[in-house]
């Protein structure tokens, strides 16, 4: 194992600590940094009075570059109920617990060949994967400090441009506008992952890094209704903290509720705006995904929910039967692949400010 790195508590969660207790005063709206280590503004591509200084600087909240990996049948330090990011990369199943998450926010892994990053913003509870650069010398992703609608920005190591996490694009630097090829994500519980998929190789917590990881480090505010930092709107339609999964598009956005999913798994045909799309979601086993359910034939799928067998979801009415990836695993079109979607799940303040005027299905 490598030598545990010593380092204080993130900045952060200090400024978490003092900001709660200033709620009662301040009406409970974000606190907010200064951009003051923003780079020329002339170049953002976002509003670049709105790009904040998180506190712990670059690389204050270090990324993970060698994560470890344990079975999830064998591994004895997620709980039950924790929530895990997972992807299926190369044929594999990997997932990435919340815990651990919390306090590096992104990890570099995949072959050398063909490199991926996974980042999870606590702030906004925001979990993306996308493809790194294979033909970079440095192709990894950091922590940049900053943040844009209190949504971790991150900076990849070999240009230092700055990449939204929700925007999942460049907004500054030699590769601002580019965006990178998206990974689908699916978030659940521990409990489910292992359901679901026991061989799944899950991320230990040899991390290289001496965290905490059984605590928190920020306190109660999943659950309390107020902001660290500014966003452009709060939208209060729904408790701030909501878990919602949202679709979006250049023009219009529309969440679902994960606690509203119900107990059983439940599949919503739906058209979001010119695309037909499949959602489905489990409130009991907290799950969801959003599919397009236009196939490259041009077929357009009605889709069912399957119960009780995981990690199989839905069967459509030709007799094909898909996984919770969107992979077909069984009748006609065995192995063929729902197309993934700008989709992923984020608490709704966050959605709401970078997608604004979001339509809400189950209000």
């Amino acid at each position: 194992m490598s030598m545990l790195h010593q380092d204080a508590l993130p900045a952060r969660a200090i400024l978490f600590v003092f900001t709660m207790l200033l709620f009662a005063g301040c009406g409970g709206s974000g606190g907010g940094g200064s951009n003051n280590n923003a780079p020329n503004a002339n170049v953002w591509l976002i509003p670049p009075a709105e790009v904040t200084d998180g506190g712990p600087g670059k690389d204050g909240i270090p990324a993970i570059d060698e994560p470890r990996f344990e079975a999830a049948s064998t591994i004895g330090s997620v709980a039950p109920d924790m929530l895990v990011v997972v992807l299926r990369y190369g044929g594999e199943i990997k997932a990435y617990p919340h815990d651990i998450m919390d306090w590096h926010e992104v990890v570099n892994d995949g072959p050398n060949a063909n490199p991926y990053t996974m980042s999870y913003c606590p702030l906004t509870g925001s979990a993306v994967a996308w493809r790194a650069d294979a033909n970079a010398v440095r192709r990894s992703y950091g922590v940049s400090g900053l943040l844009y609608n209190s949504n971790l920005i991150l900076y990849d190591r070999q240009t230092d441009s700055r990449w939204s996490q929700m925007l999942q694009k460049s907004v500054w630097g030699p590769r601002s506008g580019e965006e990178p090829e998206r990974i689908q994500v699916v978030e659940m519980m521990f409990a489910t992952l292992q359901t679901m998929y026991p061989n799944a190789q899950v991320m230990t917590r040899e991390t290289g890094w001496n965290r905490d990881y059984e605590s928190y480090p920020y306190g109660f505010y999943r659950s309390h209704d107020g902001l660290l930092f500014p966003v452009s709107v709060e939208d209060h339609r729904l408790h701030l903290k909501t878990r919602v999964i949202g679709i979006h598009s250049d023009t219009g956005s529309k969440v679902y509720q994960l606690d509203g999913f119900g107990t059983s798994t439940q599949a919503i045909n739906e058209q979001f705006e010119n695309q037909s799309i499949i959602v489905i979601g489990d409130t009991k086993q907290n799950f969801a995904a959003i599919y397009s359910r236009e196939l490259s034939d041009g077929t357009i799928l009605n889709l069912s929910p399957i119960q009780d067998e995981l990690p199989n979801v839905l069967s459509d009415d030709e007799g094909n039967v898909w996984d919770v990836f969107g992979s077909a695993v069984s009748g006609p079109r065995a192995g063929e692949q729902l197309a993934t979607t700008r989709s992923f799940t984020a608490m709704w303040f966050a959605w709401a400010a970078f997608f604004q005027e979001a339509e809400i299905y189950f209000n």
